[in-house]
């Protein structure tokens, strides 16, 4: 990262992004947040703005965004945030673990993540502002869409297809070639083995994995 960096959270997400960042020689030039969340050793001693309208202070062409913001199934604000700013001329760095496997072959759109473990195939496609969590396998040929989560230990076998604020839960596996709509949730520790519509959620209950719900 050649410019000084704005986290926005202050969250448990932004802290895990923050530790990958100190590992990397990087320190934010503060986070946003607005309230003080747990105290977190990791973001001690970087200010913290608790007003949003700081950001503006600096032009786009002079720092990055980083969108610290976690990502669950009908919350949107991560996206919301991705958005306004992008509209605003602001650009979001990618973070990537440097004990992620990430293929040469690959392509991460703007400000994806990627953390520890985590293993992305040749071939695949991360859409813009898209987290693969912890120890989450993204194989060949994936096509993943924008404001997407692959939640940790989420297992994507070949050619997966996903549209936009797709999110895929703890744990879950899509076997090959199956096409997930937008908006649609794939929950923890399910195993799909069909397309998933639009807004629809397959999901597991008492050990069994549930018909998709609307």
């Amino acid at each position: 990262m050649n410019k000084p960096v704005i986290v926005l959270g202050a969250g448990g997400h932004a802290s895990v992004l923050v530790d990958m960042l100190r590992s990397q020689g990087v320190v934010p030039l503060a986070l946003v947040a607005p309230a003080t969340g747990a105290p977190r050793a990791v973001l001690a001693d970087i200010p913290l703005w608790h007003d949003e309208a700081q950001i503006l202070t600096h032009h786009p062409d002079e720092v990055e965004l980083i969108n610290g913001i976690g990502s669950l199934p009908g919350n949107t604000l991560r996206a919301e945030l991705f958005a306004r700013y992008r509209a605003l001329g602001y650009r979001f760095a990618g973070v990537v673990s440097t004990k992620a496997m990430i293929s040469d072959y690959a392509v991460l759109e703007e400000g994806v993540q990627v953390m520890v473990g985590a293993i992305i195939q040749a071939g695949t496609r991360i859409g813009a502002n898209s987290i693969i969590n912890t120890g989450a396998i993204v194989d060949h040929d994936c096509h993943l869409g924008s404001d997407n989560h692959v939640a940790p230990g989420a297992v994507l076998s070949g050619g997966v297809v996903t549209g936009e604020r797709v999110h895929i839960g703890t744990g879950a596996a899509v076997i090959q070639g199956i096409s997930i709509d937008a908006d649609a949730v794939v929950g923890a520790g399910a195993t799909l083995t069909r397309p998933l519509g639009e807004k629809q959620i397959a999901y597991v209950a008492r050990g069994s994995v549930m018909p998709i719900k609307q």
